[in-house]
């Protein structure tokens, strides 16, 4: 068998900071030390109940977090951005799906770094009229692959608000409790190592015993990207298609969440462009 693992920064336990999450931040070192960590108990726990490979998606910033020197023989990573897929690149032929590090929705309230995929430009996605976090839009993609997400550690508000919701069969391990956007309360890692080990061999039972789900997205799948400046939506409305419904609200359809996905992540791209054109401009 060969399982996916999608591997986020915010939702890691101890990462508290914006020093913790870029490449030049005073505390990124130990962050990147603490995912890899978490990254290789997961994998070796799934090693040991029968999955021979392993894909893990470095899916942070510029996705080259993960320590490669450490990583075991029976894992591929997938690093660097832009890449198709972004946080999903690599899954299409895994049997099953873990999503780590992960964390809440932009305007979550006392959720370390609640964002969705872009924090600068990105208000609010959504999925056929449903608000969704990283999570449900990768577990949406996931599902179109006929990959189902099987566990899902990070964040406790994303864990309690969303997969608990959405996808009440994956195990979740509860990496850290917020106290604010920027404090948290995380187990120590010893604990963190036995909570995951259990539950990465109880999520591998429930994928083999079939009792594992696919998220699956209505087709056409309709997006709407409400943008936190209007300057990022004048530049999605240039999008064939699109369909702009005020200031920051830009509306479009796919056939399928792979299209959806690959569109959004452009839309993505270009709001970075609109932010290094006005850099430019002051």
């Amino acid at each position: 068998m060969k399982a996916f693992i999608s591997v986020d920064l915010e939702g890691m336990p101890y990462v508290v900071i914006p020093g913790h999450l870029n490449l030049k931040g005073t505390l990124y070192e130990e962050a990147r030390k603490i995912a890899t960590k978490v990254t290789i108990i997961a994998a070796e726990e799934l090693h040991k109940n029968g999955f021979d490979e392993v894909v893990v998606a470095d899916s942070h910033g510029p996705m080259v977090n993960i320590h490669v020197d450490e990583l075991p023989e029976y894992i591929d990573i997938i690093r660097g951005y832009p890449r198709p897929l972004s946080m999903v690149t690599g899954s299409e032929d895994c049997d099953a799906a873990l999503l780590i590090g992960y964390h809440a929705k932009f305007g979550t309230a006392k959720s370390t770094f609640d964002h969705t995929y872009s924090g600068a430009a990105i208000h609010k996605l959504e999925i056929d009229e449903i608000e969704v976090s990283e999570f449900l839009l990768n577990a949406y993609t996931l599902g179109e692959f006929n990959v189902p997400v099987i566990l899902v550690a990070g964040e406790a508000q994303l864990l309690n608000d969303d997969v608990r919701r959405f996808a009440p069969w994956a195990r979740t391990v509860i990496l850290k409790q917020s106290l604010s956007r920027i404090a948290a309360n995380s187990p120590s890692m010893v604990r963190i190592e036995k909570e995951l080990r259990q539950n990465v061999k109880k999520a591998s039972t429930v994928l083999k015993q079939k009792k594992a789900k696919l998220l699956i997205a209505q087709k056409p799948v309709k997006i709407a990207v409400t943008f936190n400046a209007s300057h990022y939506a004048d530049v999605a409305e240039l999008l064939p298609g699109a369909r702009r419904t005020d200031g920051l609200r830009v509306e479009y359809t796919s056939k399928n969440m792979k299209e959806a996905y690959k569109t959004f992540e452009l839309l993505a791209i270009a709001s970075s462009g609109v932010s290094a054109l006005l850099m430019q401009l002051t």
